[in-house]
C-alpha cells in the first residue's frame, strides 16, 4: 500500500472515531436531559412571598467600640439586623422550610459561613444534617464562632486573622441555632438544620422557591427572629408550582 492511500486510511478511522464519540456523548448529554426532565415533572415546587404589615420596629445602632478592628470597618452606623423590613413591605432573612418530608436525597454541596465587617454573613442561614458547613472570617481581628445548640452537641472554636476555615457538621435537625461570637457580642446568625434540602432563607425581595419536592402533603414553616413563626398545611403535586404566602406583623 502506498503512503498517499495509508494516509487516506488513518484519515478516515480518525472521522469514524470522532464521529463514535460524539454520538456517544450525545447519547449520554440527551438521556442526562431527559433524566432531568422526569425529574421536574415527577416532583414539585413551592414558591411564595414573606410580607409585613405594620409599623416596623425601630433597630438600635450596634455599638462596635469594643474592638477598634471592626468599628474601622464601617462608616456608617451598622443597625441590628434583627426586625429588619425590605422597602417593598417583606421581610428578608426568614427561615422557610418544609417539616418530615419521607425518603433519602442527597446532601447538598458545603454552605458557607462568613465573618465579614464583624457581623455574620449570612444572618440566617439553612444546612441539612451531614452538610459540610464552612466557617470563614475576612476580618483582620480574632473571632469566637459558638454554636449555642440545644439538640446537637454545642460547639466553640476561636478563629485567628487568616486562619483557614472552620469545618463542621451537624447530626441532628435543629430549628434554630443560635451563632454567637464570645468576643462581639452584638455578632449573631441563625442555622436551621433539618433533615431534608427542602429549605430556603428570603431575601430583599421577601420571596423564596423550594425545588425538587415529592408530590404529596406537607406542613410548611415559616421562623423570623424578631417576628414569631407562622405555619401552613399545604399540597403540592407532580410537575406543578404551589404558591404558599405569609403575612407577620
Amino acid at each position: 500500500m502506498n503512503r498517499t492511500k495509508w494516509n487516506a486510511l488513518v484519515v478516515l478511522a480518525a472521522s469514524v472515531a470522532a464521529l463514535s464519540v460524539g454520538a456517544a456523548a450525545a447519547r449520554i448529554a440527551g438521556s442526562g436531559a431527559a433524566a432531568a426532565r422526569r425529574a421536574a415533572q415527577s416532583s414539585a415546587a413551592i414558591t411564595g412571598k414573606v410580607s409585613f404589615t405594620g409599623t416596623p420596629p425601630k433597630r438600635a445602632p450596634l455599638d462596635m467600640s469594643a474592638d477598634s478592628v471592626c468599628a474601622g470597618e464601617h462608616s456608617e452606623p451598622v443597625l441590628a439586623p434583627d426586625g429588619a423590613v425590605n422597602s417593598n413591605g417583606t421581610l428578608p432573612d426568614v427561615f422557610v422550610y418544609v417539616e418530615k418530608v419521607s425518603g433519602k436525597f442527597r446532601v447538598p454541596p458545603a454552605a458557607t459561613l462568613d465573618q465579614t465587617g464583624c457581623m455574620y454573613e449570612p444572618h440566617v442561614l439553612g444546612v441539612m444534617v451531614g452538610q459540610e458547613l464552612d466557617i470563614a472570617s475576612s476580618d483582620p481581628t480574632t473571632h469566637n464562632v459558638h454554636f449555642m445548640s440545644k439538640i446537637n452537641k454545642a460547639w466553640n472554636e476561636t478563629q485567628e486573622p487568616g486562619a483557614p476555615p472552620l469545618i463542621h457538621k451537624f447530626t441532628r435537625p435543629e430549628i434554630m441555632i443560635m451563632v454567637h461570637c464570645n468576643h462581639h457580642p452584638w455578632m449573631s446568625a441563625y442555622l436551621g438544620v433539618t433533615s431534608n434540602p427542602f429549605f430556603a432563607v428570603t431575601g430583599d425581595q421577601g420571596t423564596f422557591t423550594i425545588k425538587g419536592l415529592p408530590p404529596g402533603d406537607y406542613t410548611l414553616h415559616a421562623w423570623t427572629k424578631a417576628f414569631g413563626t407562622q405555619e401552613q398545611k399545604i399540597t403540592v403535586r407532580a410537575g406543578e408550582t404551589t404558591t404558599a404566602n405569609f403575612t407577620f406583623k
